[in-house]
């Protein structure tokens, strides 16, 4: 993989007439192309990829009519929504309504300039990466408050209105998650994260730390079991009920995008990155390959949670936000740093309590969720029934 400052290197070298700062400028913008059209192909693949899976979960076939194995039916879909007549409803607000969905994907593929693919790969390297990356993805709870508030439609309202109450509340626990890591790294810059995990990925170190992570990104994504905002059986599509064309499509784009950016980011704070497994160094693979790799088993992971987990209440999401994952962050927060002051360097200690922690804290949750049935009320016989007949 050719790295920005290769090209930039290069560009340099072929374009010596120009000032260095244009040609800096130049190679950004080059690599910025670059990343965006990869991302958007990816993207599109990736829809066929989810389909499938799902497909074969559900026990049918799934896209099979365009190409072999149904791999054109991205590019038949893209084709169908361009043709497709672009309508806006006449009681919305215009300008709110056209801006909603390209803030949506802007923000998606902005990130992915921070995210270490593999040595210097990276577009953008600073020392407060993570705290970008997650200042730009709560800016997507901005743009679907305004894609329904603008579509003056009252199930894109209130799709929009359970999608700020969940992301905001889903982000709270996933914030305090990351504290343990950034603890551990003394960094927030994501190049700084990754070269801390070179002797063991944190995922080891702090799983609860990760589960709490994972389950909190899902529902950022507002994928099942989250998918309360765009519930089709209640509110026909959530917030973008009123969107068509390619308005609509831009919005599926973001949200097929967004499970690989979540497999990304994972990869970078748990997995040790483009670091290769320890027992496997030998094997001559290139750093972005492992981190594909990695990238791919945590995506599996995702589309098997979507594929076998029921929908939840709003209620139950908002619960568990609060009563479930906001205290396996703070634990695990505590549990890093007291680890750091008593047990810094013996890491099978703390491989040891984490790991049992882990166990004790699932093993408490699923007792105390699975002992909340449906009861059911006795039946009361109808005061007609006691009429002598």
């Amino acid at each position: 993989m050719i790295s920005f400052n290769t090209l930039n290197l290069f560009l340099v070298d072929l374009l010596f007439f120009l000032p260095d700062k244009l040609v800096f400028i130049i190679s950004g913008l080059i690599m910025s192309v670059a990343i965006c059209t990869f991302l958007i192909g990816l993207g599109s693949v990736y829809t066929w990829f989810e389909r499938r899976v799902i497909a074969r979960f559900q026990n049918r076939p799934g896209p099979n009519r365009w190409g072999p194995f149904g791999i054109l039916q991205p590019i038949a879909d893209a084709v169908k929504l361009l043709i497709k007549e672009d309508i806006i409803p006449a009681t919305a607000d215009k300008m709110v309504f056209i801006a909603a969905p390209i803030i949506f994907l802007c923000t998606t593929l902005l990130v992915y300039a921070f995210l270490p693919l593999g040595i210097d790969s990276q577009l953008g390297n600073t020392n407060v990466a993570l705290l970008f990356v997650l200042g730009i993805t709560s800016v997507n709870a901005l743009s679907v408050f305004m894609a329904g508030w603008a579509s003056r439609n009252k199930y894109a309202t209130l799709g929009a209105i359970r999608a700020v109450a969940m992301l905001i509340s889903y982000e709270v626990p996933m914030a305090v998650s990351l504290m343990g890591i950034v603890m551990v790294s003394q960094s927030l810059s994501l190049v700084g994260i990754v070269n801390a995990q070179a002797s063991i990925p944190f995922i080891i170190l702090q799983p609860l730390g990760a589960m709490t992570f994972l389950i909190a990104a899902i529902a950022e994504m507002s994928r099942a079991p989250f998918d309360m905002i765009e519930s089709e059986s209640e509110l026909i599509g959530g917030y973008i009920t009123e969107y068509a064309g390619m308005k609509f499509a831009i919005f599926q784009l973001s949200e097929f995008l967004a499970p690989i950016f979540t497999a990304s980011l994972f990869t970078v704070l748990f997995l040790g990155g483009s670091n290769s497994i320890k027992f496997l160094e030998f094997l001559p693979i290139p750093g972005i390959l492992w981190f594909a790799s990695k990238s791919f088993v945590i995506t599996a992971i995702l589309l098997w949670f979507r594929s076998t987990w029921p929908r939840l209440r709003i209620d139950q999401i908002m619960g568990f936000a609060w009563k479930v994952l906001m205290p396996a962050a703070i634990l695990n927060t505590l549990l890093v740093g007291l680890e750091l002051v008593f047990i810094r360097d013996n890491y099978i200690l703390q491989i040891i309590i984490n790991m049992s922690t882990f166990v004790v804290f699932i093993y408490l949750i699923a007792n105390i969720l699975g002992q909340k049935r449906l009861k059911l009320k006795e039946p009361v016989p109808s005061e007609l029934a006691k009429m002598d007949a």
